[in-house]
Formats: C-alpha cells, sequence, structure tokens
C-alpha cells in the first residue's frame, strides 16, 4: 500500500497514537486536496477514543496552546503554519425536526458513515501497522476520478440529517469544477425546502463561498435548478423569466446577472463585488413597466435596488457594515458612467461621478463595464472603448481637480466665523453653492476661490463679513 503522509506534523502525530495507545486517522478535507493536489493548511484528524486528550498530548509536545469545545468534543492547535483539529470518532443519529444530532463514540467506520459525500470520507491513516495508508470504503477515489459528488450512504438520509449538505454539494461542485451524482441531485431537488429549517449564519457561509469561486454562475444554476435558491434567496430568483408583448421582450435578468457575476469574478476576487454585481439589478422585477412607445423600462431599479440591498441583508442576517455600504453605494450608482458613456462625457458629469464613488470609482468602472453584456460583439466593443475614455477622463479631471474624497474648502465652522452667526440653514445654502460651482467648473477646488464666493454669495443673503 502507498504511504501518502509525507512531513514531520504526520510523524508527531503517528507517535502520539502510538504513545496513547489508540487508531487515530487523518480524514476529509487533507485527504482530498491532497489528490487534487490542492493547497490545505487544515488537517483534521479523528481519533478511535478521546480527541481532546490527543490533542493536549500533542499541544504539550510541540508547546502550543490548544483550544478546546467541550460541548463538540473537539479541540484545535496550530503548529507552525498548520492548524489541526481533533475529534473522537462518533456516530450520529437525527430527530426530522432538528438539525441537532444524538451524539455517540464509535468507530471509524461509523464517522466515515456520518460525512458527507464520498470524497470527504476518505482517510489517511496514522497507525503505525497501517501509516499512511489510505481508507477509502465509499470509492471516493473513483468518485475523484470522475469528477463525482455523491453521498456515501442513501442521498435522502444525508440531506434529512443536515440539509446545509445540499448547498454544500453545490458549493463543492462549483469549487472543483464537478459535476453531481444524478440519484444525489435528485434527492436535493426532493429535499429543498428543508433547508429552511438551518440558520442564516450557516448558509451564508457557503453561499459566500460559491459566491467566491472561480465561476459562481455555476453554484447559482445549480442552487436555481435545485429548487434551493427560491428558499434562501427569493430576490434573485425572482429575476428568472422573459415577459413579452407583441414582439418586445426584455433580457432574463437572472441569466443577465450571472454573466455579469462571471466578468467581474474573472477580473477580481473581492467578495464584496462580486455582491454588487449579484445586487445590481436586483429591483428590475418590482420596476419592470410596458410603455407603448420605449417597450420594457426598469426607470429607478438602481435608486430601489440600493434600499434592497440593505432589506435582504437584515434578512439574510448578512453584516450591516461598510460591506454593504459598499454594495449599496455601487448599485445606486451602476448606471452612471454607462450614461457617460451614451452621451457627451462632460468634465461636469465625471467630477460628479467622482464626487459620489470617491476610492469606490474604480471598483465602480469594473462593476459597468462586467455589466456590457450585449450578444451583438460590435456594440459591447463600443461601450468597451467608450469605457477606455471615460476612464481617461477620470484620471484627468481627478489629477487636475482632486475630486476624489472631496472636502470642501470653506467648512461650517469658517462661516460661522466669518459671518458672526449662530448655526442655520444659510451656512448649507452657502456650502451647497460653493460644492456646485465646483462641480460644475466654476471655480477651481481652491481655498481662495471658494472664499471669494463665499463672500458673494453671502452677500446675496444679506450676510456681511465681521
Amino acid at each position: 500500500m502507498a504511504n501518502y503522509l509525507k512531513g514531520d506534523v504526520f510523524k508527531l502525530l503517528g507517535q502520539v497514537a502510538e504513545e496513547l495507545s489508540v487508531e487515530a486517522y487523518v480524514i476529509g478535507g487533507y485527504v482530498r486536496d491532497h489528490f487534487l493536489r490542492r493547497d490545505c493548511k487544515d488537517i483534521d484528524v479523528v481519533v478511535v477514543g478521546n480527541g481532546i486528550e490527543f490533542a493536549e498530548r500533542v499541544g504539550a509536545k510541540v508547546r502550543s496552546k490548544v483550544s478546546i469545545f467541550k460541548t463538540y468534543g473537539t479541540a484545535m492547535l496550530k503548529y507552525r503554519n498548520i492548524e489541526l483539529e481533533f475529534v473522537g470518532a462518533r456516530k450520529e443519529s437525527y430527530n426530522i425536526d432538528s438539525r441537532n444530532p444524538i451524539v455517540e463514540q464509535g468507530t471509524l467506520k461509523d464517522d466515515q458513515n456520518r460525512r458527507d459525500f464520498t470524497i470527504n470520507a476518505m482517510a489517511f491513516s496514522l497507525n503505525k501497522d497501517s501509516f499512511g495508508e489510505l481508507v477509502d470504503p465509499f470509492n471516493g477515489m473513483e468518485d475523484m476520478e470522475d469528477l463525482l459528488i455523491r453521498t456515501p450512504n442513501e442521498p435522502d438520509k444525508t440531506f434529512s440529517d443536515d440539509p446545509l449538505r445540499m448547498m454544500r454539494a453545490i458549493r463543492f461542485a462549483t469549487q472543483l469544477n464537478f459535476s453531481i451524482d444524478s440519484d444525489t441531485f435528485e434527492s436535493i431537488t426532493r429535499n429543498a425546502e428543508r433547508i429552511n429549517i438551518i440558520t442564516k449564519e450557516r448558509i451564508n457561509v457557503e453561499l459566500e463561498k460559491i459566491i467566491a469561486s472561480p465561476r459562481p454562475s455555476v453554484g447559482f444554476k445549480l442552487l436555481d435548478k435545485s429548487g434551493v435558491l427560491k428558499f434562501i434567496f427569493p430576490e434573485m430568483s425572482a429575476l428568472k423569466g422573459v415577459e413579452t408583448i407583441g414582439n418586445r421582450s426584455h433580457k432574463d435578468n437572472f441569466y443577465h446577472t450571472l454573466q455579469v457575476l462571471d466578468n467581474v469574478a474573472n477580473q477580481s476576487d473581492n467578495i464584496d463585488l462580486r455582491w454588487a454585481a449579484i445586487l445590481h439589478d436586483i429591483a428590475k422585477p418590482r420596476t419592470k413597466a410596458w410603455d407603448e412607445r420605449m417597450g420594457w423600462t426598469f426607470h429607478g431599479h438602481e435608486a430601489r435596488g440600493a434600499k434592497m440591498v440593505v432589506s435582504i441583508f437584515t434578512k439574510m442576517k448578512m453584516p450591516l457594515n461598510n460591506r454593504m455600504k459598499f454594495i449599496k453605494k455601487l448599485v445606486y450608482l451602476h448606471l452612471r458612467p454607462i450614461s457617460l458613456v451614451e452621451d457627451i462625457v462632460t468634465d461636469s458629469a465625471v467630477r460628479r461621478l467622482l464626487f459620489e464613488a470617491g476610492d469606490d470609482i474604480d471598483s465602480l468602472m469594473m462593476l459597468c463595464e462586467a455589466d456590457i453584456t450585449s450578444k451583438n460583439d460590435v456594440k459591447v466593443k463600443k461601450y468597451l472603448q467608450n469605457f477606455v475614455l471615460v476612464r481617461e477622463k477620470l484620471k484627468e479631471i481627478e489629477e487636475k481637480d482632486m475630486i476624489r474624497n472631496f472636502q470642501p474648502p470653506i467648512n461650517g465652522e469658517l462661516i460661522m466665523e466669518i459671518f458672526n452667526i449662530a448655526p442655520c440653514n444659510q451656512i448649507g445654502l452657502i456650502k451647497n453653492r460653493i460644492k456646485e460651482a465646483i462641480l460644475e467648473g466654476e471655480i477651481q477646488n481652491d481655498y481662495q476661490q471658494a472664499y471669494d464666493m463665499m463672500l458673494q454669495v453671502a452677500k446675496e443673503y444679506g450676510l456681511e463679513k465681521k
């Protein structure tokens, strides 16, 4: 038998197994990724016995702090740049309405039986007489060679026990470019509604791993086809479909969104920029209208979509922090660069775009370029060439007028001091006139020019310098 374990860490683990006279195995992701030639810094060790005691012995040898989670019977420690997790072998059973398993001590076979997929049920022995040998009771190696995601046991039971495994199947298929076994996928479609018993937080972890994949559209198509999407993200599911009146149809905004998402993914690993791609047209179903002259319209979908970002993140229990603010801003502004491409690019329009986008202008431009998904190659090429001109104009205006992250040269405190007035509406009116003058190019973003204009505008409001 081949010895698949090389390196000091495995020798150490084997030594501890012999000292404690217990069986121990490396199991799951490390084994899978070894054969896929993927880098893996997480090693899961299953011990036929006390996993916490095993971890403490390893920690003492390498002088590393051991984190113990008694509720789950697990322990973790770091060794060099590797994270090791230890657990006692167990078997699990579930009640139909609960995700909390009934746990008992078990054998290696019991532990492999409870694993989600055959490719995650493989193990390497750490025991002296079989060190480094592969233990593969469910033919995971064959499934790896066939690029197949399959459950080790009857799939309905696997997914009923833990419905999140349905999303994990789709996530692994997306990440690894594998297919899902037909019986396994049919079971996902039968059990899709069971995903509702899973917490939003656990769903979000798998969803974001799909979004972070090389081609996230693969995962969303599988989520949609299986029926899971409508339960976890109904607003995205609502993008599907084409309506026709006469001979005029709108595009299918679900598949358009997936193309935009893949376009962004080809350019950036930024998960929040990918979220902006997912949500940029999210309000189109709610703003769709028919106009006899113009055909299908989606007026205001960018503003309504920005508001929906907050409600979607709240419902999905995503963090309402700067991530959400960035995504909301990009959804709100995503039509602005396109309008510059379609019209004459004026300095004032570019200044306003820089003013509103600030440091997120580059991300916004990437999203807008990704949003060009016409089947007309000539049209796409023309738009992208025009975007090059817009980028050049953005750089030129930014260097000349310093509008990005614009701070007014004249603030309210100075206005109150100069005119000896208390806070009032006139201060805001003066500041806004100065800001508009800078954005329109009437004056430069310069203190002295802004000061002179302040005196001029103040006179209109009956204010005199004291």
